[in-house]
């Protein structure tokens, strides 16, 4: 009988992880089609030329203000920008992405990541959820970049989720690689991770960690963070099933299953991995404030688990922000409560002297 139990769990696992791993295959092929389709509408897809070619053609410069040398504050010229422009979007590796309103050239050492033209803007780190689609990371995007920020976007794979020693601890490495070789006062970070995104930043601050003098620099650099609907360990199993079967309950119950069995079975290679960059994250290496936003009705994202980790903050002197709507799906928010939104998110970035005239950039979105 319990031969029989077992054989049909590994059955039921097998599909499961068929599925997903169809599901990626197929999600990989679009991607690999073109980056322009891959960002549709006001995306723009921008090849560097060989040295035989003629140069790209420059836009018309737009009129930016100065930075702080201390704070990159935006200043209030920036707000006389048009609101509809392209964004261009930059392959740094397969998982990173730079976005910018500006049509240019990137060109990078593929080992260190290091651009060979500097960043001259604040830069927003955007940590994305599970299987995110792109127009609506745009969103988001297009918030920071209306303002004069550059976006990183940085995704995962749910099969990278579960094997983080070939996965996301790879991509964390890669996030902490371009950061360090590329981040200076004149483009101080701010991070906005959504869902599974805090788990990712965790493996980034376990990479740091094992040598936190050589990354102070770049720790010091980030002026605030933002995480909506943040997850915790114990959630996984809730949160990735509804990310690669959002309309299937029967797979999701499928998948869930999985999971458990997953983590109780690959401690060594998966649970352990997740328990350190959970344990890191709720230390935290960066002593910047922090805005939380998240719902009471997101069962992924749940109040709990993200209180715990404010009380932990604020414990160790981090101002912590909050917002918790009473009725708002995982991850959408923003697309429930747009101006609400926006209203905080734009005090926030005020009050860590990312931006100015919060007012007026708010009467922009």
């Amino acid at each position: 009988m319990f031969h029989s139990k077992l054989s049909t769990m590994r059955m039921g696992a097998t599909a499961v992880i068929s599925s997903v791993n169809r599901l990626q295959l197929a999600i990989d092929a679009s991607k690999s089609i073109s980056t322009a389709a891959y960002y549709p509408c006001r995306y723009q897809h921008v090849t560097c030329p060989a040295p035989t070619t003629k140069s790209i053609h420059s836009q018309s410069a737009l009129s930016y203000s100065s930075f702080s040398k201390k704070h990159a504050i935006i200043g209030r010229n920036n707000l006389a920008l048009p609101q509809l422009r392209s964004i261009s979007t930059h392959e740094i590796t397969k998982h990173m992405r730079l976005l910018s309103e500006q049509k240019r050239c990137i060109e990078k050492d593929d080992t260190t990541l290091r651009l060979k033209t500097e960043l001259d803007k604040p830069l927003v780190v955007m940590f994305q959820w599970l299987m995110a689609k792109p127009n609506h990371i745009k969103k988001y995007a297009q918030i920071y970049i209306d303002q004069g920020f550059d976006v990183m976007t940085v995704s995962v794979t749910p099969w990278q989720v579960m094997w983080p020693t070939k996965g996301t601890q790879l991509v964390a490495v890669d996030v902490v690689k371009f950061l360090e070789n590329n981040v200076n006062q004149k483009n101080p970070v701010l991070l906005h991770g959504f869902s599974v995104g805090a788990y990712l930043w965790g493996e980034c601050m376990v990479h740091m960690s094992r040598d936190v003098d050589r990354y102070r620099l770049l720790i010091d650099m980030i002026q605030g963070q933002v995480w909506d609907s943040a997850v915790e360990l114990s959630e996984l199993t809730i949160g990735v099933p509804k990310a690669v079967f959002p309309r299937n309950d029967t797979l999701q119950n499928a998948l869930k299953n999985y999971l458990m069995y997953h983590l109780r079975t690959f401690h060594i290679p998966a649970t352990q991995h997740y328990i350190r960059a959970s344990q890191v994250f709720a230390s935290t290496l960066v002593k910047k404030p922090a805005l939380f936003l998240l719902s009471h009705s997101d069962p992924i994202g749940s109040v709990k688990a993200n209180t715990l980790v404010k009380q932990s903050w604020e414990s160790a002197g981090i101002r912590c922000d909050w917002k918790c709507w009473d009725k708002s799906p995982h991850v959408a928010h923003f697309q429930r409560y747009r101006d609400d939104y926006t209203n905080i998110l734009f005090g926030f970035l005020h009050s860590v002297n990312m931006i100015q005239e919060a007012e007026a950039m708010r009467a922009r979105i």
